[in-house]
Order: C-alpha cells, then sequence, then structure tokens
C-alpha cells in the first residue's frame, strides 16, 4: 500500500501587492494554524518517508512551522524533504505525474502544495467515493488543512484516478476553532 498524505500551504500575507505570487511570505494567522498542524501530526504519530513540495516560500515557511509543532524533522532518511518547481500552482494531471516518478521505497510521502491542484487531485483519486471526508473535501480544502490517501499498490507509477480512500482530512478550525473562517 501506498500513502499519499496532502498539506496546502498556510494563509499567506497580501500586505504587499507588488510581491511576486511565488514569494507571498505566511501572515502570523498562517503560521499558527501551521505549527499547530504539526503538533497534530505529532500527536498522531505520523511518520512520512519522504516530502515533496513547491519551492514557494508561503510552502517553504509553512513546512518550517509545521516541522516546529511536529518536533524535529518531517521526513526520515529514504527521501528527506525535496523541493520541486513543478510543484508550484501544479494540476492535478501534473501533480499525478510526479507521484509516477516516486521512488517505490517510499511507502509514505508528504505532497506540499497549492490549490486548485491539491484539492482536484484529491477529488480525482477518490472519485468513486462518497464518504463524510470526502463531500468535506469537496465542499473547501482551506488553507494549512491536511488529508491523507491510500492506494491499494505497491507502486506510485501505478496510481490514478478512482484508486485512493481518503483516511484523513483535517482543517486547523477542527483542532482549533479560533482558526476557522474570519467574520
Amino acid at each position: 500500500m501506498k500513502t499519499l498524505s496532502l498539506l496546502r500551504h498556510a494563509k499567506s500575507s497580501w500586505e504587499d501587492p507588488a510581491q511576486r505570487d511565488f514569494d507571498r511570505p505566511l501572515n502570523t494567522r498562517g503560521r499558527r494554524a501551521a505549527r499547530t498542524i504539526g503538533e497534530w501530526m505529532a500527536r498522531e504519530g505520523l511518520a512520512f518517508d519522504a516530502v515533496l513540495a513547491s519551492p514557494a516560500r508561503r510552502v517553504q515557511e509553512t513546512l518550517d512551522e509545521v516541522a516546529a509543532g511536529y518536533g524535529g524533522p518531517l521526513a526520515g532518511t529514504t527521501g528527506g524533504v525535496q523541493s520541486d518547481r513543478r510543484v508550484y500552482m501544479a494540476s492535478a494531471a501534473c501533480l499525478f505525474a510526479l507521484l509516477h516518478e516516486t521512488d517505490d521505497r517510499i511507502g509514505h510521502l508528504l505532497l506540499v502544495g497549492h490549490n486548485p491542484g491539491l484539492e482536484d487531485l484529491l477529488l480525482q483519486a477518490t472519485s468513486h467515493s462518497d464518504t463524510p471526508l470526502r463531500r468535506a473535501a469537496y465542499e473547501k480544502y482551506p488553507t494549512a488543512t491536511f488529508a491523507s490517501l491510500e492506494f491499494a499498490t505497491g507502486h506510485w507509477a501505478a496510481v490514478d484516478e478512482g484508486q485512493a480512500h481518503l483516511s484523513r482530512f483535517i482543517r486547523p478550525r477542527d483542532l482549533d476553532p479560533a482558526l476557522g473562517p474570519e467574520s
């Protein structure tokens, strides 16, 4: 079995309207949400063989805050943490292609990136399903939300649409109501 966890970057700052999208940092609320997700991941005992992430500043800062909450490195020695420009603003099709390139020694991959690609990947991978978790994901995939997909295969090259079971969908507001939608 292969497990793919998805993490959308935390809420970013729009204070500088002239700043390139790629260079936008996290805002204070985003830092808090990312750290909260990291603390939850540690409590759940989640372990990742590798992390594949967008190199965008808000993703890298999300990873830093999640790792701080987690209490250490997010990935084992199998794959470590890799940034790949192709993850930045990637479509679901591009993300599936990246998954197909993943080394089969990696059992649990954490993919950290952006919407709409992550949400589309999740919905396409679970297209056969109509569970409460999938309905929540279909409704909205907010910033700093974590999801886990399980594929009944031993090869990343075989993961495809309609083959995954959504086992986790955790929004920051599920852990701390103060991190819910702003009024």
